[in-house]
């Protein structure tokens, strides 16, 4: 039975974006709550050389979020501020898979890892959908992702509706959008600290193992349309590559 959901958000200067991915998970926080009134949900914040406002902008709204929801149902922490100085999205994720192994008294077989990225958004309904692949057995889920189309020209637009077709499921891994067992992650090592594809590399060995990896369309999660990222051959790299600005 699922009793935890933990959300890791790795971030590093992301003050600009910071923010409304919070109040995203916050309103998708409050919406699988409601569906499901006994779950434990933990958001873990993770501040990797973070030299901007992200840290302050963090507090802000965790500190909302402990006035809102208060303490998990056995006391455990709702939320949590992890901050290290690796420059490494894995190392990151690791740092805040970690962290959240000591919230509240739910084992691995009873806690689920959603991820997520500090430039992105997901919908109302994303722990909810989280949530209902626990319950349907899926070690691992795949979600979509799609950029957000205000950093996009309008033929930009044109084309990624046109070469995303509706109920076509994409074999892409996103760290974005990924979801995992917190006993599968841990029997596979974790994620390793990798400056990157650490996401990949993670699916890569749960497949490996043979554990039930799950693609998915419901629960898309929009993420910025920069062309410049934190990583060089991020999800950012991907859109300079195929979307250029010229």
């Amino acid at each position: 039975m699922l009793r935890r959901i933990d959300v890791v958000v790795p971030a590093h200067d992301e003050e600009e974006l910071i923010g409304a991915c919070l109040d995203a998970l916050l309103v998708a926080r409050a919406e699988v709550l409601r569906r499901r009134p006994g779950l434990q949900v933990g958001l873990v914040v993770v501040l990797d050389d973070c030299r901007d406002d992200t840290a302050r902008i963090v507090m802000e709204r965790l500190d909302g979020l402990g006035r809102v929801a208060g303490p998990d149902h056995d006391g455990g922490p709702t939320a949590a501020v992890v901050v290290v100085e690796e420059r490494s999205v894995g190392a990151a994720r690791r740092a805040g898979v970690e962290t959240a192994a000591g919230f509240g008294e739910a084992g691995p077989t009873e806690r689920w890892i959603a991820n997520t990225d500090a430039d992105s958004r997901v919908p109302a309904d994303w722990l909810s959908g989280h949530a209902a692949a626990f319950d349907a057995d899926v070690d691992v889920l795949l979600g979509t992702v799609r950029p957000d189309f205000d950093d996009f020209s309008e033929p930009d637009v044109e084309r990624w509706l046109e070469t995303h077709s509706a109920g076509h499921l994409p074999g892409n891994v996103h760290g974005a959008n990924l979801g995992v067992r917190a006993d599968r992650l841990e029997a596979i090592g974790g994620f390793r600290e990798l400056a990157e594809h650490e996401d990949v590399d993670v699916v890569e060995r749960a497949r490996a193992a043979g554990f039930r990896v799950v693609p998915t369309l419901d629960g898309a999660v929009e993420t910025s349309g920069r062309r410049r990222g934190r990583t060089p051959g991020g999800y950012a790299a991907f859109l300079a590559e195929t979307y250029p600005i010229v």
